[in-house]
């Protein structure tokens, strides 16, 4: 579908994630070195995806969300991820930050989600500080990697919480790290995102000066969702920790392909073959393909069964929570070596700034920089293999 066809037609918010991301992902990889070069989503391609229906994705319906499968919607971002990583990483940003709606008081989500194009961004991480006040709470602070903040009509900002100057703790005396959520014009947008990996995702800094919140504005004040749907039975952190596997896996695709099609062209300096005819490139696409396959096949797995348990009406199990855990972990790791391997094997063509393998490596190093990714969490995932119950909250 091209790009006129997609902003013409209303019924494409209405097709499934992978229809949408089909559909998209030309205009995506035309404008990919664009939205590199502006160090953020351009707002006219970010109206784009809101018509499209891609901020809906996790909305419930009954707010005006599509209610998209999760599966599914992991495998729409893996198809924008191969058109441009900066896209698939806003876009998934904005479809889990959305999921704060449940955790506000119904008649609040509404006045949130007040027409279908509403883009939610902020930062989980309670890089912030919220003192009780009557009726609220007055916050203060600055946020870091606030992806697609730009375009975005409202922020979470993650807080601890005091009152009277003591720490506010739950239950168990751990202190509370609520997000409130306010407009974005409350807030002062500072232009901090210069970066090589992920640069077009605009994961700028926002600040906070002794602004007024109130509770209800407080994401999960009261622990139990407004109402019953399947994607509150994952923990945060888990359901943060979904994205990343389809992004890097959409980066590994976009990888092989490029140095699939490179290799049936190019004659390197000094050689009578094609680079396809090089022994050493042959076995690195097929060990690419295999690589990629299986990783792919254990993350849908993973999320496919966490899923259905969600769907059932059933808490995710630690069991399945750290299996979708070890499956985006495991596919990261996967993709940078397809990634690192396509890049060696594509010679001098992968050195050019401009070039789809240059990019394609840059995005995803990027991806791996997240907390989410960091190699200890597979310490922790082994622990619950072997009945050690330390610090699995995490998971």
């Amino acid at each position: 579908m091209t790009t006129a066809a997609a902003r013409g037609a209303p019924e494409l918010a209405d097709a499934s994630p992978e229809a949408v991301a089909r559909a998209l992902a030309p205009t995506l990889a035309t404008r990919a070195a664009e939205i590199e070069a502006a160090r953020r989503i351009p707002a006219d391609l970010s109206a784009e995806l809101a018509r499209a229906g891609v901020y809906r994705w996790f909305v419930p319906a009954r707010l005006g969300g599509l209610d998209a499968p999760l599966p599914e919607a992991m495998r729409a971002i893996e198809l924008l991820a191969h058109a441009d990583a900066s896209a698939a990483w806003c876009a998934f940003i904005a479809i889990t930050s959305s999921t704060v709606l449940g955790f506000v008081p119904e008649a609040v989500a509404r006045q949130v989600f007040a027409t279908p194009e509403t883009l939610v961004a902020g930062v989980f991480h309670p890089m912030g500080r919220a003192d009780a006040a009557p009726g609220g709470f007055r916050v203060s602070g600055q946020w870091s990697f606030a992806s697609g903040a730009w375009n975005a009509q409202w922020l979470c900002a993650g807080c601890q919480y005091f009152d009277g100057g003591e720490l506010l703790r739950g239950p168990g005396g751990i202190p509370r790290t609520n997000m409130v959520l306010l407009p974005v014009a409350e807030a002062e947008l500072l232009d901090t995102w210069d970066v090589a990996g992920l640069a077009g995702t605009g994961s700028i800094d926002f600040r906070l000066r002794d602004a007024f919140v109130p509770t209800e504005r407080v994401v999960g004040w009261t622990p139990r969702p407004s109402f019953a749907h399947p994607l509150y039975a994952f923990p945060q952190m888990t359901l943060l920790a979904t994205g990343f596997g389809p992004i890097a896996l959409g980066l590994a695709r976009a990888a092989l392909d490029e140095l699939e099609a490179l290799a049936t062209g190019k004659r390197p300096v000094g050689s009578s073959r094609l680079l396809a005819e090089r022994a050493d490139v042959q076995s690195s696409v097929a060990r690419g393909e295999a690589a990629w396959a299986s990783a792919r096949g254990f993350l849908h797995d993973a999320q496919g069964r966490a899923w259905a348990t969600a769907c059932a009406g059933d808490p995710v199990p630690k069991e399945q929570r750290r299996d979708v855990r070890l499956a985006s972990l495991h596919a990261a790791d996967t993709a940078v070596r397809i990634v690192d391997d396509a890049h060696r094997m594509a010679g001098a063509s992968a050195l050019a700034r401009g070039a789809k393998l240059a990019r394609v490596f840059r995005d995803l190093h990027g991806v791996t920089q997240h907390v989410a990714l960091r190699p200890t969490f597979y310490e922790l995932v082994g622990r619950t293999f072997l009945g050690i119950e330390k610090d699995t909250e995490f998971l």
